[in-house]
């Protein structure tokens, strides 16, 4: 990429893509992965009463994108639990979340400068391990395409994927949190970096597969420390798809807001601001504007 040699990155590019992963950045992997599950209503006392469901449940959260990936390749989906390091630094973590005394190293690394780091961290290995599912989807299938982008999207945002099975495992069903229908930002995130890194691998997109880790990593570890250290749950991508996606598949993509805002008259008066009001709140209201009134009239 021109602009990149230009700024003397390509160098710079190519040392941060040799990077190894093990032990620290998987470590922060697993330790992000590992508390959005306790965050989850009923984890803590899962782990209490069932702890080989919770282990589990741990588990995917931490290997679950290695997992769905070599299913859609036809590999075997166990495979990956064949590297013990992995799994015992896993739960390790999953010990130390969920049973260390007083909560310390939960307390320790959910201080938000901390986790910060952490989140920062989690996303280098996220998109990683997408260049890594579409090469390795592209050694199978050298024009499969389509088969590069869903190995790479569920290598990125697996875990998300699976939210239902892992639902499953707490003993819950929730089948209207299905990710697919609501997509998280790194979800998103991670099916538009599958689309850009397949345009590299195939040549469409002239630029080194170390420039565009770098580059799209610098874009997921900004945008994902922004709204963590936010705490907000928005996409930047909002913006963009609130115009191209009504162009593209019709006005229905905002008929829910739509009828929200413009459902009811455009009147300012009482009963149509508390239309959605039970009807004795209604009363109330009404009552306390009327002796409003009548002490205006005194």
């Amino acid at each position: 990429m021109d602009l990149i040699s230009a700024l003397s990155l390509g160098e710079l590019a190519l040392s941060f893509s040799r990077v190894p992963l093990f032990p620290v950045f998987d470590l922060s992997y697993f330790i992000v992965s590992i508390i959005y599950l306790k965050y989850e209503p009923g984890a803590v006392e899962l782990s209490r009463r069932h702890p080989v469901a919770s282990w589990l449940c741990a588990m995917l959260h931490c290997f679950g994108s290695y997992i769905l990936a070599d299913l859609l390749l036809g590999e075997p989906i166990i495979d990956y639990f064949s590297n013990s390091s992995s799994i015992l630094l896993a739960s390790a973590v999953w010990y130390l979340i969920f049973f260390c005394p007083l909560d310390l190293f939960y307390k320790c690394v959910c201080f938000l400068p901390v986790k910060l780091i952490f989140v920062a961290m989690k996303e280098v290995v996220r998109v990683r391990k997408i260049a890594v599912g579409i090469h390795h989807a592209h050694h199978h299938y050298h024009h499969g395409w389509f088969i590069m982008i869903a190995t790479g999207w569920v290598k990125g945002s697996g875990v998300a994927l699976l939210s239902n099975l892992e639902q499953l495992l707490r003993g819950v069903w929730k089948p209207e949190t299905n990710e697919i229908l609501h997509m998280s930002f790194p979800t998103k995130a991670s099916l538009y970096g599958a689309i850009l890194f397949t345009l590299q691998q195939t040549r469409w997109l002239p630029v080194s597969k170390a420039s565009l880790i770098f580059v799209f990593t610098m874009f997921m570890v900004s945008c994902k420390v922004f709204l963590t250290a936010t705490h907000s749950h928005s996409s930047p991508f909002d913006v963009l798809e609130g115009y191209i996606c009504p162009v593209l598949f019709g006005a229905a993509w905002g008929s829910d807001h739509h009828h929200d805002n413009h459902g009811a008259p455009h009147s300012g008066g009482l009963g149509t601001q508390h239309a959605g009001l039970p009807a004795k709140a209604r009363e109330e209201l009404s009552e306390g504007s009327r002796k409003k009134k009548t002490k205006k009239a005194d």
